[in-house]
């Protein structure tokens, strides 16, 4: 603590990723893909001019703007993006939900939500899952300052279809609905058909998860051009060049090749669920997921002491140390290769 911090910062719980370690681990904790972004990007960066980095990066980033638009089926005018999601978040806890009436969220999702809520001063209510783990949107009521959900939800994996999300937005005209969408790849559906109909609607994306990403920081949302506006006032007031000329050409090269795309997104499904069903054989009991990651608990094995015994043998997954998780891992889909030392390794230690 320090006196010259403001007061607020005295109260901020920050946010804390998953490790980053050094040694040599098989790191099945922070939900990265195990294969490498498209082979365009390969080929981006190797004839990148340094010499272009002299000069300010385009403050709209039309390229990547354009090339999601095209993907997504949209108007260039109708994205935005970032410096990865969480800075798409950020912007939009500050250009949406600074309300005076609560923001809804789930009791348990992504966990940078709370915090961007403390840091912006923003009152929130969380609504408990259902007894199945999943987002209950039928306790989304009306009398809010604007949701936001992870849809598949994180950490626990269940993903609602696009007509649920649309019953949820008949019910919510009035105040923004926020659906992130980081891991909608793997097996959810996604919201953005909805954006024409559903002016208060916002999705927003990453491509760290599907796309191979996480080391570069791009995300995005998609909305109607009136709150993408919302977005870019705000975005135009802290930060006017957020994307980086390389990390655009890069997104736009990971977007260029669908048939890789399809072909990695659907080797860590098909993984996935082999991982699943190996662990259910070893008592584990595992929640659906429309995800790149699974949520275990064992019945006679302490999720914490599985956590370390898996490290000890060289395998890093997340265990969060709350009361809704402590007795859950989360496990990263890594390659076939990865989850087969993953499954040897519960083997040795669920006897």
């Amino acid at each position: 603590m320090s006196k010259y911090w403001s007061p607020q910062v005295h109260d901020l719980t920050p946010y804390v990723p998953g490790e980053q370690p050094r040694e040599q681990l098989i790191k099945l904790n922070t939900n990265e893909n195990p294969y490498p972004p498209a082979p365009a990007v390969e080929q981006t960066l190797r004839e990148f001019n340094a010499s272009d980095l002299r000069r300010y990066p385009d403050p709209s980033s039309s390229s990547l703007r354009a090339a999601l638009a095209e993907t997504f089926h949209v108007a260039a005018e109708e994205v935005f993006v970032g410096n990865g999601s969480d800075e798409v978040l950020a912007l939009a806890f500050q250009a949406f939900f600074r309300q005076d009436k609560p923001l809804l969220l789930p009791s348990i999702s992504y966990s940078f939500y709370p915090v961007y809520c403390r840091m912006y001063g923003i009152e929130s209510r969380s609504i408990a899952l259902t007894d199945n783990w999943e987002v209950d949107l039928e306790a989304f009521g009306n009398d809010n300052g604007g949701i936001i959900f992870a849809n598949p939800n994180a950490p626990t994996g269940h993903g609602h279809g696009r007509k649920a999300i649309a019953a949820l937005l008949e019910r919510n005209p009035q105040s923004v609905v926020l659906v992130d969408e980081a891991y909608v790849d793997f097996g959810g559906e996604s919201a953005i058909p909805l954006i024409h109909q559903y002016p208060n609607l916002v999705v927003s994306g990453t491509f760290s998860k599907s796309r191979s990403l996480a080391g570069i920081r791009l995300g995005y949302a998609v909305a109607s051009r009136e709150l993408i506006e919302g977005l870019e006032r705000v975005k135009d007031s802290f930060n006017s060049y957020p994307i980086d000329r390389l990390a655009e050409q890069v997104g736009v090269a990971a977007l260029s090749d669908p048939a890789y795309f399809d072909e990695c997104r659907t080797r860590v499904i098909t993984t996935r669920e082999q991982t699943r069903d190996r662990m259910a054989a070893l008592g584990f009991e595992i929640l659906p997921s429309q995800t790149n990651f699974v949520l275990a608990t064992h019945p006679t094995h302490d999720a914490g002491k599985l956590f370390i015994g898996l490290r000890e043998q060289g395998i890093l997954v997340r265990h969060f140390n709350t009361d809704a998780l402590r007795d859950h891992l989360r496990i990263s889909i890594g390659t076939d290769a990865e989850m087969d030392s993953l499954i040897e390794a519960l083997e040795t230690l669920c006897r």
